[in-house]
């Protein structure tokens, strides 16, 4: 079965890193695109960033100039590397995988991993 799992989170100060991690994992043809989102306490879930076959990329406005995407192919992992925290980055950051299981199956299925907790401090 597919799973995925995240990796990478932490506490840091304002101003502080992090770089996550999601690895896809299990039987599977392709990846088609891996995205991150995210869920502050008491709010929404919103897309952070995603990356697509051929590398492109997309970002939400708040991110776009402090965090960077990145997707290594060869081992179904995609990174998140996270500058310039602020304490409204706080939140549970989850990977999103749209996978193609088989070559017989052309669809495309989701699949969510359990979260990393992110905690910025002022």
């Amino acid at each position: 079965q597919v799973q995925l799992v995240e990796s990478g989170g932490g506490s840091v100060q304002a101003g502080g890193s992090l770089r996550l991690s999601c690895t896809v994992s299990g039987t599977i043809f392709s990846v088609d695109n891996i995205g991150w989102y995210r869920r502050a306490p008491g709010n929404y879930r919103e897309l952070v960033a995603s990356i697509f076959s051929g590398d492109r990329t997309t970002y939400a406005d708040s991110v776009k100039d402090r965090f960077t995407i990145s997707r290594d192919s060869a081992e179904n992992t995609v990174y998140l590397q996270m500058n310039s925290l602020q304490p409204d980055d706080t939140a549970v950051y989850f990977c999103n995988a749209a996978v193609q299981i088989s070559v017989r199956d052309a669809h495309l299925y989701e699949y969510w991993g359990r979260g990393t907790q992110v905690t910025v401090s002022s």
